[in-house]
């Protein structure tokens, strides 16, 4: 039986502040767990059924880890889910730095205040999708290790290394030094399928509500627009596009040039 410390434990890794203070966080979900075992993220702890284990006994699961068989019971008290799923890891939140040689000649997205756990990992996905490995966030973005982003980004999270810094101070020191292309998506922007897109930039995505903050537009080398087709009295507004899905069509432009 899971003891009452344990359950304390697992449980309180859903706050952002035990997941700092602990530095790990944890990860739910069949496909979620394989993707995180095959990566070079450091396993403390597997929760799962006897049904799990046995059903993938074929997997490489590290010795250091610990596994712990849990009744679907048991499961659902340390789970973050509304329906738990057969397996619970907790996970050592890695160090990343910010290689300036990685980002130069590559794709990177930056985020600016997107606080929606959901979009979040869904950009994350996207990124993945997309071959994009870094990912580069404002600190008023939602915590990556946040439950609901690491399940959104159904084990893309694994593969992509976010950051989180100072925008403004980061973009600066790119005008400044590197002057790598940064494409903001803007209200007034060129129409991103006639525009010149470059194989290597910055992609800013801005706030769910707000969009792109005023102090970091004046960093932008490039303002793109994504024009909407529908049209006539029940045409969508400009500014209703989701985030994440703009993510994505801004991502898909870039790669299709390239093609």
């Amino acid at each position: 039986m899971l003891s009452k410390s344990q359950i304390s434990f697992v449980t309180s890794l859903q706050q952002k502040k035990f997941r700092k203070q602990e530095q790990v966080f944890i990860a739910e979900g069949e496909k979620v767990i394989i993707d995180l075992l095959a990566s070079s993220f450091v396993t403390q702890k597997i929760f799962a059924t006897e049904f799990y284990f046995e059903k993938y006994r074929h997997l490489k699961i590290p010795s250091s880890t610990e596994c712990i068989t849990v009744t679907e019971t048991e499961l659902k008290k340390i789970s973050a889910l509304t329906t738990p799923n057969e397996v619970l890891a907790v996970v050592e939140i890695p160090s990343y730095i910010v290689q300036e040689s990685e980002l130069k000649n590559s794709l990177t997205v930056v985020l600016d205040n997107i606080s929606d756990p959901g979009n979040f990992g869904t950009i994350i996905r996207i990124a993945d999708w997309f071959g994009i490995k870094n990912i580069i966030c404002s600190p008023d973005t939602a915590d990556c290790y946040n439950p609901k982003v690491v399940q959104a980004s159904m084990g893309s999270l694994f593969r992509i290394k976010v950051h989180f810094t100072d925008l403004p101070a980061f973009l600066k020191k790119n005008n400044e030094q590197d002057k790598i292309p940064v494409y903001g998506t803007t209200l007034n922007g060129e129409n991103i399928y006639s525009s010149k897109l470059s194989s290597n930039g910055f992609i800013l995505m801005g706030s769910e509500s707000t969009g792109i903050r005023e102090e970091l537009t004046k960093f932008v080398t490039h303002s793109l627009f994504i024009p909407s087709f529908s049209d006539g009295e029940n045409a969508v507004a400009p500014d209703s596009l989701n985030v994440a899905v703009a993510t994505a069509v801004v991502c898909a432009e870039f790669r299709r040039r390239q093609a």
